[in-house]
């Protein structure tokens, strides 16, 4: 190890510090995130001016600067199984109404497809206003590279039908889904823990003995599996300051100059998008400042992170705590926004990228019949999109041949595709916290309304 590497791993050192000494004194998750995401693209940016573009003393620096981002990273897919099973089962051990639960879970989804599909229009909308098409796209070794893996791939995708997708979601191995070991791994699991819900709700009822037992082992498990998540919680600035020295310090400024109009024209839709969230949000009573002031934590360690799926802990965490949205509903949305209705990856992503390639084989992207079949083809696709890092280019290769298109332009895109991915993946999750707020406030609604009704 050089000289130079120990010096940039002491002042690292001297961050953590810095988070760890700030953290003692009290500061909120908000502001210690904020501090961690601003020291740590600090970090990152000096070693690039310093050292310059693919360094080794960089790239040595980072992989123990790692440790603690993927570290993080780690001990949050580590929570996700068991958070989702235990607050599902006791979400349906809970419920009042075990009617409610069908509500609830058809509710979720239809809020995260309706999103997609305005996700999937804006993302046709501002590729039209950018004026942005697939001609004069560099082609460089790694393109050719990428286009090759590309090709190879999407045989895996190009039988795989809407039949075939929700098929997919059956638990057949639970024990073999909770390693996640399928991209639709999260769904099954969800599945599995609802009917082992509904199976206690059962047992309850017929052997009213061990409704208290249950109750009880159900309350333990989910104290217990609650306060780990909020213990790997606290280390969330560290995973942060990590996390983005890492973005920073590996950008390439000649990449991103080349694709420059592509990358405002992603932000610019995703921040259009967000603004939907909003709207929407604010049409059931919620305050979007207050609501964004609220989820900006999750939002950031899923924008640094790139991963849906590993966001779901603190996702949960923050529907609970910070919206005040019942676990039941909060555990259904997070996990169910992780997979299904994406509105950065499998929305706004596969529809850009078709209106720009569309020109190339001769369709019109404007034509009406074609943007139907597109924002279509987009909702009903968004079902089991991976949500990790490189979710946005599984929906490309399920989007693009559905709709007779190629599938090389995704290709063309993978110098700035960790760029765009982050606000992509901290869009999802709003999305999943969206539905989540939205169905919180229209059945508490319904339900007060019912009381109303019964006392009157």
């Amino acid at each position: 190890m050089s000289v130079a590497v120990i010096a940039n791993l002491a002042l690292f050192v001297g961050i953590i510090y810095f988070l760890f000494s700030k953290q003692k004194q009290q500061n909120t998750l908000s502001r210690l995130v904020l501090l961690g995401l601003v020291t740590g693209s600090g970090f990152g940016l000096a070693l690039q001016l310093i050292y310059g573009e693919g360094n080794p003393a960089i790239a040595q620096t980072l992989d123990w600067v790692q440790i603690v981002g993927s570290g993080y990273v780690g001990l949050l897919k580590m929570i996700i199984m068991p958070l989702v099973m235990v607050s599902m089962v006791s979400a349906v051990v809970k419920l009042d109404n075990s009617g409610s639960l069908g509500k609830i879970s058809g509710l979720t989804i239809g809020v995260l497809l309706f999103t997609t599909a305005i996700s999937a229009l804006i993302g046709i909308a501002v590729t039209q206003v950018f004026g942005l098409t697939a001609e004069g796209l560099a082609e460089g070794a790694r393109e050719t590279a990428r286009i090759a893996v590309l090709e190879s791939r999407i045989d895996r995708v190009a039988d795989l039908s809407i039949p075939q997708m929700l098929v997919s979601f059956i638990p057949t191995n639970p024990f073999s889904d909770m390693t996640g070991a399928r991209s639709t791994s999260i769904i099954a699991v969800v599945i599995f823990s609802v009917l082992m819900g509904i199976a206690a709700r059962k047992v309850m009822i017929e052997k009213e003995e061990l409704e208290q037992p249950i109750r009880t082992f159900v309350e333990v498990a989910q104290s217990v599996v609650m306060r780990l998540v909020k213990m790997i919680m606290a280390l969330t600035p560290y995973g942060i300051a990590a996390l983005m020295a890492k973005v920073v310090a590996t950008s390439s400024a000649s990449d991103i100059l080349n694709l420059l109009g592509f990358i405002v024209a992603s932000y610019v839709a995703i921040a259009l998008m967000f603004v939907v969230h909003g709207l929407l949000v604010s049409l059931v009573g919620v305050s979007p400042k207050e609501y964004f002031k609220k989820i900006w934590p999750v939002l950031t360690f899923a924008f640094t992170s790139r991963s849906s799926a590993a966001t779901i802990p603190l996702n949960v965490e923050a529907q609970i705590t910070k919206l005040n949205v019942p676990p039941a509903i909060a555990n259904l949305s997070a996990s169910f926004g992780a997979t299904i209705g994406q509105n950065g990856c499998a929305g706004i992503y596969p529809a850009m990228l078709a209106i720009m390639v569309a020109p190339a084989v001769g369709i019109d992207p404007m034509n009406f019949s074609f943007i139907l079949s597109l924002v279509a083809i987009i909702t009903v696709s968004s079902f089991g999109i991976a949500g990790v890092g490189g979710g946005a280019t599984f929906a490309a290769l399920i989007v693009l041949p559905a709709m007779g298109l190629p599938v090389w332009i995704a290709a063309l895109l993978i110098s700035i595709e960790p760029l765009i991915d982050m606000a992509r993946t901290a869009l999802n999750v709003s999305g999943a916290m969206t539905a989540g707020t939205i169905t919180s406030r229209i059945l508490g609604k319904e339900k007060k309304e019912q009381l109303e009704e019964a006392n009157a």
